[in-house]
């Protein structure tokens, strides 16, 4: 496994692990450079035997302990936003890839409650703390996606909607 001081890619790889996929981890620390051309790096390349393989973005967010829909945190409850470079780099490395992979956003949900209380099926457990990893195409979030902050130069999809379209990652794999 990769040393990665970001948390959540690091559940992931140990996810993809525990499960058996075969994946590659990307080296961050190295600067993609393809046609002359820096590009943001995604996390990393998951093989696939049920579909294409996938480019994938690691995108770690708290998912927040709220009964009802209420309560502290509640705004929180499925937070997927992402930025404009987020975008525009996995849709270059799809161009790079070509066809057999799918450029693929993986929300990393660490669970701040029980996760008998989150709605998550499949729940990991890395380092003592819980999480639950969602997949979306980028093609299917950018299709629902809207501006979130110009300032920041983010996009988001409203919470209702992604928890309608967002799978899963063991369902791509």
């Amino acid at each position: 496994m990769a040393h990665r001081d970001n948390h959540y890619e690091a559940a992931f790889e140990n996810y993809l692990r525990a499960k058996g996929w075969p994946y590659v981890a990307v080296d961050e620390a190295k600067k993609a450079i393809f046609a002359s051309v820096a590009l943001k790096s995604f996390d990393f390349v998951v093989y696939s035997s049920a579909g294409p393989n996938l480019i994938v973005d690691v995108k770690g967010r708290k998912f927040p302990d709220v009964a009802g829909g209420k309560g502290r945190g509640a705004s929180r409850v499925w937070e997927n936003w992402i930025t404009r470079q987020d975008v525009e780099g996995l849709r270059q490395w799809q161009e790079v890839f070509g066809s057999a992979f799918v450029a693929t956003l993986v929300f990393a949900y660490w669970l701040q409650g029980s996760p008998q209380r989150s709605p998550f099926g499949d729940v990991h457990v890395f380092r003592q703390r819980h999480y639950a990893f969602l997949g979306i195409p980028l093609a299917a979030y950018m299709a629902a996606a809207r501006p979130r902050s110009a300032k920041w130069q983010t996009v988001a999809v409203p919470a209702a909607e992604f928890a309608r379209v967002a799978a899963d990652i063991s369902s791509f794999l």
